[in-house]
């Protein structure tokens, strides 16, 4: 079971500003920028990313039931901070993998431990 929703609530309000600071230069780390589907708001939420196949890959930590992955999924594209710079990527699909095998090692640890066993891959747009 992937990390509570409960938790996520309270990473939104306070984890969540001050990782994103971190996130948008530390390694295994970036920021997914996404519009609300009805509000049109834009908001920011740090992720655990790699790269892989061409693209990026995007631990789901809490699931699938995203509010970020259902907006990026119904634009079908978003713009991405990773490593001090700014990306748009399309084409976002769900996968799964229970051993997180895409991940490095210690990551992948941490990701079958709290049972993340999905993941988003999205590749730059041309």
């Amino acid at each position: 079971m992937p990390l509570p929703q409960s938790l996520a609530k309270i990473n939104r309000r306070i984890s969540n500003p001050v990782l994103g600071v971190m996130a948008r230069v530390a390694p295994g780390f970036g920021i997914v920028i996404h519009k609300g589907r009805k509000s049109g708001r834009v908001y920011r939420s740090p992720v655990m990313v790699f790269g892989r196949d061409g693209g990026y890959r995007i631990a789901l930590t809490y699931g699938r039931d995203v509010d970020w992955l259902k907006n990026i999924r119904a634009a079908g594209k978003f713009d991405f901070e990773h490593r001090g710079r700014t990306v748009t990527l399309t084409d976002p699909v769900v996968g799964q993998d229970a051993s997180a095998s895409w991940a490095p090692p210690i990551v992948r640890q941490v990701l079958v431990a709290v049972a993340a066993e999905y993941y988003v891959q999205a590749r730059p747009a041309i």
